[in-house]
């Protein structure tokens, strides 16, 4: 159930061999002899900080305390998913996934109860495992109550047949929306083509016969069989007391009772593939996607560590052999490669985006040829070490992270053991040259690829896929590493965070030469560093003569290849400096946006700057450019997702056709992108660029007066030779409409609703207006527009409320909407736009009632406090505070006037600014062919 202000820069989405090579690991040290363990609750290995123990029930439970982590994250994994599903019940664990929300007799209300205690909880189901879990602010009383919680929904769930009905529309919306991406549906023909036997053959979401036939009894059967304690890793992981949290633990969950019945077992393998095959799918729309899969072993066995590296030297961006090959070469738009890392022999699978011009059979075989020929072309060592420190790079940028962690065991858990997590990253520090060579050569054959072609041959050439070695040899004596050092305990209070705060003005004030700057220095766990730098210059006038759209593609070049760096010498400095992110820039600024380490501060602070004063603008990446961004608006001309935007854009536009930020129709922009010359580019950045205004801000672990000197010595000496005037926008009041666009061969419509209303940041009753839209559709699962149009009518998998307040440092500026946006099948529509107009105009008329106020304030605290121990978010916040001439105590006083208001307030604000009847509503969807199904089926019925 897929149920930061920040500017990000623009960016396009041997078994037995392998047990031996632990042989020299000491034993695996045990628990911490400090805590005192529950009656019968067994202490297990401890692997850089987190530490196994066992209930007599058989769960598992790793608990991974981190006191600088001001959240708590409980992440409760099982054993089954869509891999463990019969004949006839294929979905049946991504329904059950949906069907534990629904409740107890002990909690009626889960959704409810989760807002109420600001738990931001989901739940997820992949092939071999489900996993529900929660994040919220370290609290003991919380924590208890979660568990009691899942302990109680892992054996008491209602499961019933009223819930499988009412959800039964939500999980076929939730297919829908699967059905309108090219790409998604390819890789689902492509998956069942490449299997014959195993359920990795079958998509999570099952077959669309089975979700809706599926008798409640089976569904209750698999629920028994699965969901029990036996079956089950937890893990806590945040600011916890390991002690006091395992004495919970047990609480709740010792009273769960093990079945007697032992868990079934599996045997089914998929047979050694003995020739090429295809698959073609035809469907409406405009992008063209290849996409090839090949049989690979087990993420346990010791040939993944290897295909891991081999498919990162293959699918990085600009350094990748596919990139280069075909991105570079102009016959795709973009390319990728992965693989599944699954508990049993998966796929490895290669795509590539086809320009609509493109030669698809040219960009076929180039595609091929990379991965089935790379004995012609061996991978280098160099390529080797690149590619696995750009994995040892994102693996320790993850071990930073405690709740990533909890987060991130989930999978290693459904492979057979948590430690894998850990084993696997040592693997691939060990993966030598040869060994990639290697496996290319074993695995990346015609007879073993899926893009759909068969062909008789006399030469037989199979790929045999070799059985993993068992987990638990693979651990004997593992230890790990050290843990990653942790930081301070920082208290995240707008109060605290202030008087930790050093601002300052870089530059002699004036207009355009004034760099406010923030630094709050901290130890933080890793010694990691954020970073948020915008820059502005431009005015109105100035950018009516420049062509569309100069200014934004200016920006994205900028990480495209300095004067001294191409883009892939780029992209490896970043890697070798441990950072991430980059520059980037818009129409009216640009942006600087790291996350980095107190070492590698400096240098990165230099590279930036030096990108965004020195860029090389080169012909090849801007055509490039010009490609992808051509080829992506083609591909989405026929989604209904653009025909909505496009239709509510226009209505709502307010600016002259001259105005820069005048609505384009996506044949304007396509011309546009065509008409646009690199000159245009380079002569926006020599008239536009500078880095003497703006505002700086710097969270983590630095040295502030080295950073200080560093900042004065980088940025405020380049004044832009446009000052910055910034937009001024006002509230216009738009004549509400309704429109419907046909989308064919789409199963999904798109719904969304707007009405404008005058309103800054700084209005009186913003903060009532805030909870007002909290109440009518914060969250798809508990708010009133999800309650009724999900929960009640089963109309739409996902539906939300947005409320958009200006802000500017004046405090006139007034541009805000309210907006409302859902998905759901054609034939809904028109009862789902009846629903959210009756609940705005319900929410008008009556307000929102006492608790609802409580609830929404009590969660709206919590985020607002949980967002403030992000340290890329607090950069982000005082970046945008410095432009607005404001401190913390701004989120402090917003803090206070949440607590205070009262029900008769807020309605009072509901009534005086929200006007159901301006509501403007856009669906577009196969409205056509829903009706004809329709009419067909009455006919059938007569």
């Amino acid at each position: 159930m897929v149920h930061r202000f920040r500017p990000r820069v623009l960016a396009l989405a041997c078994s037995l061999a392998f047990a031996a090579s632990f042989s020299a690991y000491a034993d695996t040290p045990a628990a911490p002899a400090s805590i005192a363990l529950p009656r019968n609750v067994a202490a297990g290995p401890c692997i850089e900080g987190i530490c196994e123990y066992t209930l007599p029930n058989g769960l598992r439970v790793l608990l991974f305390p981190d006191a600088t982590t001001p959240t708590v994250t409980v992440n409760l994994a099982y054993g089954v998913g869509s891999v463990h599903e019969n004949y006839g019940e294929t979905g049946m664990a991504h329904l059950l996934e949906h069907l534990l929300f629904k409740g107890t007799p002990s909690h009626t209300d889960i959704p409810g109860e989760l807002k109420k205690r600001g738990i931001n909880a989901n739940a997820t189901t992949s092939f071999d495992r489900t996993n529900y879990y929660g994040s919220f602010p370290a609290n003991e009383d919380t924590l208890a109550w979660l568990l009691g919680l899942e302990a109680d929904r892992m054996v008491n769930s209602f499961i019933a047949k009223k819930d499988l009905d009412s959800e039964m529309t939500v999980v076929r919306n939730e297919m829908e929306r699967n059905e309108n991406s090219p790409g998604a549906v390819l890789a689902q023909r492509v998956r069942s083509a490449a299997y014959l036997w195993h359920n990795y053959g079958n998509t999570t979401i099952g077959a669309r016969s089975d979700v809706e036939g599926v008798p409640i009894g089976n569904l209750q059967a698999f629920y028994r069989t699965w969901y029990r304690p036996d079956n089950a890793t937890l893990v806590i992981a945040g600011r916890i007391d390991p002690g006091k949290t395992l004495a919970m633990v047990s609480n709740a969950f010792a009273r769960v009772k093990k079945p007697a019945a032992a868990l079934p077992a599996f045997h089914t393998l998929e047979p050694t593939q003995d020739g090429e095959r295809e698959i073609t799918v035809r469907r409406s729309g405009d992008m063209r996607v290849l996409m090839a899969a090949y049989h690979v072993p087990s993420v346990n066995h010791a040939d993944s560590a290897a295909l891991s590296v081999l498919f990162n030297v293959l699918s990085d961006t600009p350094s990748g052999r596919l990139h280069k090959s075909l991105v570079e070469a102009k016959l795709a738009a973009a390319t990728g490669a992965g693989t599944d890392n699954l508990r049993d022999a998966g796929l490895a699978t290669v795509v590539a985006l086809v320009p609509q011009d493109g030669d698809m059979a040219k960009t076929q075989a180039e595609l091929l040829r990379q991965v089935e020929q790379l004995a012609d072309k061996p991978v280098s060592a160099d390529e080797v070490t690149q590619a696995k420190q750009r994995i040892a790079n994102a693996w320790e940028r993850s071990l930073t992270d405690v709740n990533a962690v909890a987060m991130g065991l989930t999978s290693s858990v459904a492979a057979g053991d948590w430690r894998l997590y850990f084993l696997r990253r040592d693997e691939i520090e060990k993966v030598a040259v040869d060994d990639v060579n290697r496996v290319a050569r074993a695995y990346f054959k015609p007879s073993n690829r899926t893009l759909g072609r068969f062909v008789p041959t006399d030469r037989i050439d199979r790929a045999e896929i070799p059985p993993a070695a068992p987990v638990a040899s693979l651990l004997v004596g593992y230890a790990g590493k050290a843990a990653v050092a942790a930081g301070e305990t920082f208290d995240p209070s707008p109060a605290n965070i202030d008087a930790r705060t050093q601002t300052f003005v870089l530059g002699d004030g004036s207009p355009g030469h004034a760099l406010k700057v923030s630094l709050l220095p901290k130890d933080t766990r890793g010694d990691t560093v954020s970073v948020t730098v915008n820059f502005h210059f431009g005015d109105v006038e100035s950018l009516k003569r420049v062509p569309a759209p100069a200014g934004s593609v200016a920006g994205a070049m900028l990480m495209r290849g300095s004067k001294s760096m191409s883009r892939e010498q780029i992209s490896q400095k970043l890697d070798a400096l441990r950072t991430t992110g980059g520059v980037g820039g818009g129409i009216q600024g640009a942006v600087i946006d790291l996350d980095t380490r107190r070492g590698t501060l400096a240098e990165a602070l230099v590279l930036a700057a030096d990108l965004l004063k020195n860029p090389a603008f080169p012909e090849a990446e801007f055509e490039q450019l010009r490609m992808q961004a051509i080829t992506g608006l083609e591909a989405a001309r026929k989604e209904p997702n653009t025909a909505v935007s496009q239709a509510m854009a226009a209505h709502f536009d307010p600016w002259p056709a001259d105005h820069p930020l005048h609505f384009k129709s996506l044949d304007e922009q396509l011309a546009q992108w065509k008409a646009l010359k690199l000159e245009d580019v380079i002569a926006f950045h020599r008239t536009f660029y500078g880095t003497a205004e703006g505002e700086i801000a710097v969270v983590g672990d630095f040295d502030p007066a080295a950073v200080k000197a560093q900042l004065a010595q980088l940025f405020p000496g380049w004044a832009s030779p446009k000052p910055y005037v910034p937009i001024d926008t006002h509230y216009t009041a738009v004549a509400p409409e309704t429109k419907r666009m046909e989308t064919p061969d789409k199963s999904n419509a798109v719904v969304a609703a707007r009405f404008n209303l005058p309103l800054n940041d700084t209005d009186p009753d913003y903060p009532a207006l805030l909870v007002a839209n909290h109440v009518l559709g914060s969250s798809t699962l508990a708010s009133r527009l999800g309650k009724r149009l999900r929960e009640t009518e089963g109309l739409t998998y996902g539906v939300s409320s947005s409320l958009s307040a200006d802000s500017s440092p004046d405090g006139k500026d007034n541009a805000g909407n309210l907006a409302i946006q859902a998905i759901a099948a054609p034939q809904n529509v028109e009862k789902l736009v009846t629903g959210l107009r009756e609940e705005v105009a319900k929410l008008v008329r009556d307000g929102i009632t006492a608790s609802e106020l409580q609830a929404s304030v009590s969660a709206m605290l919590t985020q607002r406090q949980q967002a403030r121990a992000e340290d890329d978010t607090v950069a982000a916040t005082l970046a945008r505070n410095l432009y607005l001439g404001r401190t913390m105590a701004w989120s402090a006083e917003v803090d206070a006037k949440l607590k205070s208001l009262t029900m008769d307030q807020v309605n009072a604000a509901i009534r005086k600014h929200f006007r159901p009847e301006m509501l403007s509503v856009y669906a577009a969807g196969d409205f056509a062919k829903a009706a004809s199904t329709s009419a067909e089926a009455e006919a059938g019925g007569k």
